[in-house]
């Protein structure tokens, strides 16, 4: 048996607890279960109830006491949730009934996974069967799907339009697929009829769950966040009526059910849009993305890993229903009544709120050649932001009115488009033909801010490299129009939000590390950058002299308080530097094509590495064995040298005792040997012995 893990909060009001409501929810983790929990805790218990009803409640409600959440979680490693008073992990199903009985409310959510079926069902069982021991009244409530009534026909075969009503429960058809949640649905029910007093149960059947982070269609929103795809695919015709509901919406209705105990027992849960899919990817489309939608088979839906072929099934639904029953029988404060369609505006502020996906926009400045071109790829490449040069996204303008005027036909629709694109790329064109291919600033100022008010930068954010310039540049690039002056005194320039940077370094460098870099280029890149010396000195002297102004680039952003950061580009890691100020990126990270790509360039790295390592190795070897050679060879000539000196010594002091020998000792030994070899005795050694003793007495 899997032990249960509960993590408790620590600090926990015991004087309001007996005014609490104990909640659980499955799988407080998973995306439904995880904002509907999120939500309710921050509930008071009784708000949703209607004036002059439960006044006792009332009183509970204005004390402040809310519900109290405790779950079961999917992930065991995952982090607990800040919003639950308990979590359990890996619990038996004796353990989980004890934590049953423990509470007031059990939600059980299976619109998400099948396999919670059966849980949701043996729930519903045991706590039946144990009514009998239950110290209060208990309310048990199953989120369902409007999968179970997918394949019901209409109430009137002529006219279709009429929507389905909870009126219609006992005529609904489930989508094949979804035939136990169906029956599910019916064992809540019949088992809550027994003994209301004890037990209470609800069925809600949810349409579509939209909103927060997204779940179903985050594969839709995600696809023109990113802007990777020229238009975003409708798997199939699109014309289908798809029920939805947004997550916080839904929760609402099961904090109405736990107020109110209404008398009703199943609820449709969706709310008034009847917006078709085309409907829906559109609008998404529009507010993250380029507008383009393309409409695909629904096979194409298998290649595409985020879509799931139950995923498809509920993108396929064609639906129409009304939560009749919902609007008169609960007291409901709808926030996205309307349908994701005509809030979509509100829903991606939140898609974005909720997953971090907000852009980062950076502003580099500083004299030319400092590097600022090079260290905003870099930038763009760590945050994957969009890298707005001067010169790059003028050539780009021109090719893509180029581009729209080559594979356009003139029809009446795109007539006026058309005349507008021809005369714009006629007006750049000869500006610049009369300004040495340069343009005047208008013309610069207007594509820059169309460059930075585009869905991608407004998106994933920028990097502004080298612009602008001036005060006055700055002050007319980001000026807002629309703004209202608040305070007709204040000196503080009016400017977008949308478009004003948040981060604004200045790189910076002494101009003799500026030459000599610009020196050490080869004469064709010095030439192409216009990097000559004579053009590199005068640019440079003009960088200085604007910097010098008394209003330059850099107050206009100390006057807006974003105070621009300094770094000394000679000494400091400049890339480094910025990552540190900026923090981390705030995106969708690397798609597998990139992390397969970075781990390969990893791997390339940790060869070259171990080949760089291996070759100082072969080299230090090589090294040593030339320091020893080189020390044997001294050792040697040293030693010849020691072996010279002391045969030399022995030499010198060898004289004087030849000298004495010739004198005194070899006239005797040689007569001695002589007469010893005339003689020629048995024992010549002794003879000679004999002799020189005989002689020795004789001296």
């Amino acid at each position: 048996m899997l032990a249960l893990s509960l993590h408790s909060n620590q600090k926990t009001n015991m004087a309001s607890e007996s005014r609490t409501k104990r909640v659980f929810l499955n799988n407080i983790d998973s995306y439904s279960s995880k904002y509907i929990a999120q939500f309710l805790s921050s509930c008071v218990v009784g708000e949703s109830l209607t004036d002059g009803e439960e006044d006792d409640k009332h009183e509970q409600a204005s004390e402040g006491a809310h519900f109290q959440i405790v779950g079961t979680v999917a992930n065991k490693d995952a982090k607990k949730q800040p919003f639950a008073l308990e979590e359990y992990r890996s619990v038996s199903r004796e353990e989980l009934l004890k934590c049953l009985m423990q509470c007031d409310v059990i939600v059980y959510n299976i619109t998400e996974h099948t396999d919670l079926i059966y849980e949701a069902t043996w729930a519903i069982s045991a706590l039946h069967s144990e009514i009998e021991h239950f110290g209060s009244s208990k309310i048990f409530i199953l989120l369902s799907t409007i999968m179970t009534w997918a394949m019901t026909k209409p109430a009137d075969p002529d006219d279709p339009d009429i929507p389905l009503t909870e009126d219609d429960y006992k005529r609904r058809r489930p989508h094949p697929n979804f035939k136990e949640h169906t029956s599910t649905e019916k064992l809540v029910l019949k088992l809550g009829k027994t003994k209301k007093s004890k037990l209470s149960t609800y069925v809600v059947t949810s349409g579509l769950q939209y909103g927060m982070g997204e779940n179903l269609f985050h594969f839709f929103f995600k696809t023109a966040w990113l802007g990777e795809l020229s238009s975003i695919p409708v798997f199939g015709p699109g014309t289908n009526i798809i029920p939805a509901i947004h997550i916080h919406d839904l929760a609402r209705v099961v904090q109405n059910i736990i107020d109110l105990k209404p008398k009703t027992h199943y609820f449709i849960a969706v709310d008034d849009s009847k917006n078709t899919f085309e409907d829906i990817v559109k609008a998404i489309a529009s507010a993250l993305g380029s507008g383009q939608i393309e409409k695909v088979p629904k096979e194409d839906a298998n290649g595409t890993k985020a879509i799931t072929k139950t995923d498809l099934l509920y993108l396929s639904i064609h639906l129409q229903t009304e939560s009749v029953f919902l609007k008169d029988r609960l007291n409901l404060c709808w926030d996205y009544e309307s349908g994701i369609v005509d809030n979509i505006s509100r829903v991606v502020e939140e898609y974005k709120q909720t997953r971090q996906l907000l852009p980062i926009k950076i502003c580099l400045l500083g004299p030319p050649a400092v590097g600022k071109s090079s260290v905003a790829a870099k930038l763009c490449r760590y945050y994957k932001l969009h890298h707005i040069n001067v010169n790059e996204a003028i050539n780009e303008k021109v090719k893509q009115l180029e581009e729209l005027l080559g594979r356009s036909e003139k029809t009446k629709e795109n007539e006026e488009m058309l005349i507008g694109a021809e005369e714009q790329l006629t007006t750049l064109k000869n500006n610049m033909l009369q300004n040495d291919g340069q343009l005047d600033e208008q013309h610069v100022r207007h594509i820059i801010r169309e460059k930075l008010n585009s869905i991608s930068c407004r998106n994933q954010g920028f990097v502004l490299d080298g612009y602008p310039n001036t005060y006055t540049q700055a002050k007319e690039l980001f000026h807002d129009a629309d703004m209202e002056v608040q305070d007709t005194r204040s000196t503080i320039p009016q400017y977008s939000k949308v478009l004003i940077p948040e981060f604004v370094f200045s790189l910076d460098a002494t101009d003799e590390f500026l030459k000599e870099r610009v020196r050490s280029l080869p004469q064709n890149v010095a030439e192409e950058m216009h990097y000559t010396q004579d053009e590199f000195t005068e640019s440079l002297a003009k960088f200085r002299e604007t910097l010098a102004e008394d209003e330059s680039v850099l107050d206009y952003f100390d006057e807006l308080e974003i105070h621009p950061e300094y770094i000394d580009c000679e000494n400091v890691a400049t890339v480094e530097k910025i990552i540190e100020t900026v923090g981390q990126p705030m995106n969708y990270g690397l798609s597998p094509e990139e992390m397969e790509e970075e781990r390969k360039r990893k791997e390339a790295e940790w060869h070259q590495q171990l080949k760089q390592e291996e070759v100082g190795k072969e080299f230090r070897k090589m090294v040593e064995n030339d320091k020893m050679a080189a020390l044997l060879e001294e050792w040697n000539r040293n030693l010849a040298e020691v072996k010279k000196q002391e045969h030399e010594l022995l030499e010198t002091q060898s004289v004087p005792m030849r000298h004495y020998l010739m004198k005194y000792v070899m006239p005797t030994v040689i007569q001695g040997l002589v007469d010893c070899c005339k003689v020629k005795p048995d024992d010549p050694v002794d003879f000679l012995a004999e002799y020189l003793f005989r002689n020795n007495s004789d001296d």
